[in-house]
């Protein structure tokens, strides 16, 4: 009954398999695997982006930090809302690795940005000089932290509004997969063909032991993150491993199974939390949820065995005061983990 993480899940066997077989004989190092021409191939078509420029890293802060580096300057400051990844989870990571650029902080709404706040924000900065930043990237979170999906009228709106001020467009796709299987639309209508310029095409909460992927759309991008993945020591020498990882997780579109199948044990488990009572704070529309459950409630499951992370302390205090929890569902909970979660609730 684990719904505390898809980061600690099982790695697909699929892809523990092809890493024993890539374990054989020597590789060129640094990348320069045959194992990543195929992954670079793979992720073109699936993104329909012949020239995009297509690299690893080994998770996912590194993945969304040099990217940004790489689109912003140190004196611009970066449009993300105050619950985005970046600003929640990564310890100062994009301050540090884009030489001190800072991060504006706009309202969400569910979870996600939207176009009239990012046009505020906007106009509020770049309006300063020499004293204040200038205008940088706007970073997205899809699925976000909430659980939500900015669908691609959402994107386009913000993509739109972004690029009239000639910012770039950041998508951070940790749980990229899982918002394709929910918007039912292809890779490219998600990034490219609704305005994001650069996106973290994430792997790690979804059956892989460790591998992202950046994608640049514009090509001339990728030397310049080549560069700052090397200086930021990111630049992993037994490379193959990540290509042999990556290069599994596409093949036969086995990373677009994996999120189907968190998709619906997540569904399936907030259809069970309504029924036993519990309050959905916000539409499930990933593979993570929150829901509030009385305080006895929480104690009574997690004395039992269930994993997952409350908002509050449920030691002590009203039995009955409802507490807000997060639960999350990976690729590998069986069905019947779930039912016994359920019937104990």
């Amino acid at each position: 009954m684990y719904f505390a993480s898809d980061n600690a899940g099982p790695v697909h066997p699929n892809v523990m398999q092809a890493m024993i077989d890539a374990n054989t004989g020597y590789a060129p190092a640094y990348g320069n695997d045959a194992l990543m021409d195929q992954v670079r191939d793979q992720l073109r078509m699936i993104f329909e982006a012949p020239d995009a420029s297509v690299h690893l890293v080994i998770n996912g802060t590194s993945a969304n930090v040099l990217t940004l580096a790489t689109l912003c300057q140190p004196f611009e400051t970066i449009f993300c809302t105050s619950l985005a990844h970046i600003q929640m989870d990564e310890c100062g990571a994009p301050e540090f690795y884009t030489g001190g650029a800072k991060l504006t902080l706009i309202p969400d709404v569910d979870g996600k940005m939207t176009s009239a706040a990012l046009r505020k924000a906007l106009d509020s900065e770049g309006n300063r000089f020499p004293h204040g930043p200038e205008r940088g990237p706007v970073s997205i979170t899809q699925v976000t932290e909430t659980g939500t999906c900015y669908s691609l009228a959402d994107i386009k709106a913000i993509s739109d509004i972004a690029h009239a001020h000639n910012l770039p467009v950041h998508l951070d796709g940790a749980r990229f997969a899982n918002a394709l299987d929910h918007l039912g639309c292809s890779a490219a209508d998600m990034t490219w063909k609704s305005g994001v310029d650069a996106v973290c095409f994430g792997g790690t909460k979804n059956g892989l032991m460790g591998v992202e992927a950046v994608v640049f759309f514009d090509p001339d991008k990728g030397r310049e993150f080549e560069l700052r993945r090397k200086r930021g020591g990111h630049l992993l020498s037994k490379h193959r491993y990540l290509s042999a990882q990556m290069q599994a997780y596409l093949t036969d579109d086995l990373w677009l199974s994996l999120a189907k199948q968190s998709n619906q044990n997540a569904d399936y488990l907030a259809q069970g939390l309504i029924a036993g009572g519990a309050t959905l704070a916000y539409p499930v529309e990933g593979n993570l949820m929150f829901a509030s459950l009385p305080r006895a409630t929480h104690q009574r499951l997690i004395a039992a065995g269930a994993q997952y992370h409350p908002d509050a302390d449920i030691a002590s205090g009203d039995p009955d005061t409802l507490v807000q929890a997060r639960f999350v569902c990976d690729w590998s909970i069986a069905k019947s983990d779930i039912d016994q979660f359920l019937a104990l609730l």
